[in-house]
């Protein structure tokens, strides 16, 4: 059963790693390049990446790392290992609850408003100007929780 904890922690490290990385990279220079362009030509782009991105292999990471987190936190309350079981539980959280539904239940459904929307009237701007602030402030969130959860499963790796 070691092993079996031992190379979860280092698949939900690497793979919350990964998951912020891609996060990061879109909250510090994707989304701020796309509030540069005019509306129609930034919700054309993000309509694009947000139908890319669920055909992509993110989808391969993003999604088993949220059941490997289900796994782990079982792993820390069926053999409870102190400090170790806090970090695995505050991993599994944070990506769980911070990254992985915080984006089904925030950022999908501001993209999903995003593809009935289309032209550069005042309406299409209205929307990507709200859409660009709060789908990009979900992003942050999404961001440090799952850097956070890549911490909290290294952390839990030393401690065991």
């Amino acid at each position: 059963m070691q092993i079996v904890l031992v190379i979860s922690l280092i698949a939900a490290s690497i793979g919350s790693g990964l998951v912020a990385g891609i996060f990061f990279a879109f909250s510090t220079f994707i989304m701020t390049a796309f509030s540069r362009i005019p509306a129609e030509q930034g919700i054309a782009a993000m309509n694009s990446i947000n139908v890319t991105i669920v055909r992509s292999p993110f989808m391969l990471l993003f999604v088993p790392t949220a059941f490997l987190c289900v796994v782990i936190a079982a792993l820390a309350f069926m053999n409870w290992r102190g400090g170790a079981s806090s970090m695995m539980l505050a991993g599994a959280a944070l990506y769980v609850i911070a990254s992985f539904l915080s984006t089904i239940v925030f950022n999908v459904p501001m993209n999903d408003a995003l593809t009935k929307m289309s032209g550069n009237g005042p309406e299409a701007v209205q929307l990507w100007t709200t859409y660009l602030r709060d789908w990009t402030w979900w992003n942050h969130v999404r961001t440090i929780a799952s850097l956070l959860a890549s911490v909290a499963f290294v952390r839990a790796l030393m401690l065991i």
